[in-house]
């Protein structure tokens, strides 16, 4: 069962507080997760460039002192969101979940399994580097685990893509995963890693009975679906999917949301709501 039937675009402040009552009823036993990247941060050419604005950082500390569990849920490392999202008191998740930032903690959790796949997963990436890679201006970034490929803002991005399509077959020849986002390839240790996973252990960690993510790329598809999981087997009894509309972003984001908002303007509206019930 879906945790709320109405969908809406450019909700007005009612829609919202209807829409968000799942959560705002008992904050304390609610938890908000979400994407950083198109969500929190608005997209840039260079992920390094990228910034949460102040006014959605405040938001989000002010949401993380009343409701009873706050995460982030990365494709960057734990360190980059960390860094990136500048508040304390809330959970980060590293590379869709392969590491783990618990509030108060100072080193994040990484699972043995993963991290028995990092030398070999870089190999495969240093055997496949070529000088063609850079003439294209395909960004390589090491998130240990995961190796991305990046190549928004190349001079020819169609050429680009052609040429890190075949390093992602490549790499499923060698027994890899690959996982397709905005603009990147991430090479992957064949393990079950995405943001799903993310969200269960949150919620196997933080006894909440109601849930919501927001996110706006493929990658966060997988989240919407652990979302409707644990509301099936009873481990929540509500949850909120928020999408984020964007030019780049996949149809499903939309189709399967709850709650439509137009990018990282429209989400931060949702967090205004969720700080200010």
């Amino acid at each position: 069962m879906r945790g709320i039937l109405r969908r809406v675009s450019a909700p007005t402040a009612e829609m919202l507080a209807e829409t968000l009552r799942p959560l705002t009823d008992v904050p304390g036993e609610a938890a908000v997760f979400c994407d950083i990247d198109g969500t929190l941060a608005p997209i840039v050419e260079r992920a390094d460039d990228a910034k949460v604005p102040e006014g959605s950082a405040r938001l989000l500390a002010a949401i993380a002192r009343r409701y009873g569990c706050v995460a982030c849920i990365s494709g960057r490392s734990v360190a980059e969101a960390r860094r990136l999202v500048g508040v304390g008191g809330i959970a980060y998740a590293g590379m869709h979940g392969v590491e783990m930032l618990w509030p108060g903690a100072t080193r994040p959790e990484m699972s043995p399994e993963v991290s028995a796949w990092a030398e070999r997963v870089r190999d495969f990436v240093r055997e496949n580097d070529s000088r063609e890679l850079r003439i294209l201006r395909v960004r390589i970034e090491d998130k240990g685990p995961i190796w991305a490929y990046h190549w928004r803002g190349a001079p020819d991005e169609d050429s680009a893509r052609e040429r890190v399509k075949e390093i992602a077959d490549a790499a499923e020849e060698a027994g890899f995963h690959v996982h397709w986002g905005r603009k990147v390839l991430e090479v992957r240790p064949p393990l079950p890693i995405d943001k799903g996973q993310a969200v269960k252990a949150l919620v196997d960690r933080c006894p909440v009975r109601a849930a919501l993510f927001a996110g706006d790329d493929v990658t966060d598809l997988d989240a919407f679906a652990a979302l409707d999981e644990l509301v099936a087997d009873g481990r929540l009894g509500r949850a909120v999917r928020v999408g984020l509309r964007s030019d780049e972003g996949p149809p499903e984001i939309v189709e399967r949301a709850d709650l439509v908002v137009d990018g990282v303007a429209g989400f931060r509206t949702v967090l205004q709501a969720l700080a200010e019930a």
